[in-house]
């Protein structure tokens, strides 16, 4: 599944398997979302607002359609909120072991969820963590605040990486 040449007939940008049973992109299209169940996708999580400039119309109808579950968490570009990354762990946490695809309209919001999920919550050193987020983007000072936040809120210094 980690296939790079798989992920490559995604139409998706910067499309990533973070890790086994969660990919991150940016938005995808009407055919991506076609491809979802072969992977095993089980549930689609869109951190984008309806109002993002990449928005699949009617994605959440198209993604119900193949049986799979659909959550949006729309995270607003210049102020994202710690507390969206708890909704992100809930949805994580309740669907279990079941494969997840999250984006966004760029994959920018995505990777720095994947990120913070990778260090924080399955305790992967920060090298290892960064990464897709590292392939995508250096986060901006919002997402900075935003990141140390969240790590402040999970008792994690934010000025220091993760011990493993």
């Amino acid at each position: 599944m980690s296939d790079p040449v798989l992920l490559s007939a995604f139409d998706a940008e910067n499309a990533y398997l973070a890790f086994d049973g969660l990919w991150c992109s940016g938005q995808l299209s009407a055919a991506d979302v076609a491809r979802l169940p072969a992977l095993g996708v089980n549930t689609v999580i869109n951190l984008a607002p309806p109002h993002a400039s990449k928005v699949l119309p009617g994605e959440a109808e198209q993604v119900t359609a193949l049986g799979l579950n659909y959550v949006q968490i729309p995270v607003i570009w210049d102020a994202p909120e710690p507390d969206q990354f708890e909704l992100f762990v809930g949805v994580m946490t309740a669907v279990g072991h079941k494969p997840v695809w999250l984006h966004c309209a760029k994959n920018m919001r995505a990777s720095a969820f994947v990120y913070l999920y990778r260090l924080l919550i399955r305790g992967e050193d920060e090298s290892l963590a960064v990464w897709p987020m590292s392939q995508v983007w250096t986060p901006n000072p919002t997402w900075q605040r935003w990141i140390g936040a969240v790590r402040h809120a999970r008792g994690a210094d934010p000025a220091q990486p993760e011990p493993r």
